[in-house]
């Protein structure tokens, strides 16, 4: 199967990937989904914004099932990403721009708490993780 340069390079940069990098892969995936739905919802194409939400609920229920109880934050985050996958659906069917950017204050909050920890621990050359 001949694949692009870029979906060579994507698979690449999975493989290599740290486990923590990973996660703040899947909550890039997941704000750059929540702003496509919102184009989608600015322009009344509510097609593309049901398909982007479903995505980014898709990476948010991901991280939620990759989640390891045995780190005590753990709960913690599943509330949190319980609530953000509702406001997800809450902007899908009330079609609410001020849901989603609720939902994308929280991922980028998180993206970055995992970005500073990942760094941390790159520095202190552990890469624990309460994902998995």
């Amino acid at each position: 199967m001949i694949t692009s340069p870029y979906e060579k390079y994507r698979q690449s940069s999975v493989q290599t990937s740290t486990p923590a990098q990973l996660v703040i892969m899947l909550y890039d995936g997941a704000i750059r989904f929540v702003r496509t739905a919102m184009d989608g919802l600015s322009k009344q194409d509510y097609e593309k914004t049901s398909l982007n939400f479903g995505k980014a609920q898709s990476i948010v229920s991901e991280l939620m099932s990759t989640l390891d109880y045995s780190y005590e934050i753990s709960n913690n985050l599943y509330s949190l990403y319980e609530y953000t996958n509702h406001l997800l659906i809450d902007a899908n069917i009330r079609k609410s721009p001020e849901k989603a950017e609720e939902a994308i204050g929280y991922l980028t909050e998180l993206r970055e708490t995992w970005l500073q920890a990942s760094k941390i621990a790159a520095g202190q050359g552990q890469a624990e993780s309460a994902h998995g």
